[in-house]
């Protein structure tokens, strides 16, 4: 009777660095689209942020009459309850404010960031 040898149970150092070599593939594939995701969602963010603050804006002056001196009136005012984070410079601070020429106040908002959009307009010009 012959018995055939049982093969030990493991993997082999080749088929390791098989494996091993095909997540690190699969790993840098990925990375540039995780990338490309996360700039997609600030930018989204940065959308929504402007609109929300440009409208209270426009809220604030059909209320009281007149533009906010500051971003900062319409937290005291009840407008907003923080100023949001600029999701590029993740600061509060960092927003350019647009002042009216005639009647002064802010009446625009724009991003502190330097950086260039997705669509190649920089987040400074939004």
């Amino acid at each position: 009777m012959v018995r055939s040898r049982r093969r030990e149970h493991g993997f082999t150092i080749l088929e390791l660095m098989i494996v091993m070599t095909v997540i690190g593939i699969l790993a840098a594939l990925s990375v540039p689209s995780y990338r490309q995701a996360t700039v997609k969602a600030r930018e989204a963010v940065l959308m929504r942020d402007l609109f929300t603050m440009r409208d209270l804006l426009d809220q604030y002056r059909a209320d009281k009459g007149r533009y906010p001196e500051e971003l900062k009136r319409l937290v005291t005012a009840g407008y907003l309850r923080t100023i949001p984070l600029d999701p590029f410079t993740r600061s509060a601070t960092t927003w350019q404010e647009i002042f009216e020429a005639t009647e002064g106040g802010v009446y625009d908002v724009h991003s502190g960031s330097d950086l260039v959009g997705t669509d190649s307009k920089p987040y400074n010009q939004w």
